[in-house]
């Protein structure tokens, strides 16, 4: 059962114990957010969005129902 390939949960742990230890249980929260903006940063990039917002198509002036 290879769930990330030849990694296995023993590895798992000692890498995130070795990132806590490094790191400091205090700034990984803010690690993390900072990894995040960067991801998102770089997809938006690369989609070409300028906005955060999802982009709406213009009204068009729809006629009154009757």
């Amino acid at each position: 059962m290879f769930l990330f390939g030849p990694v296995g949960p023993t590895e798992l742990l000692l890498i995130a114990l070795i990132i806590v230890v490094l790191f400091g249980a205090r700034k990984l929260p803010e690690l993390g957010k900072s990894l995040g903006d960067g991801i998102r940063n770089f997809k938006k990039s690369i989609s070409g969005k300028e906005s955060d917002e999802k982009e709406l198509p213009p009204d068009k002036g729809q006629p009154p129902a009757k």
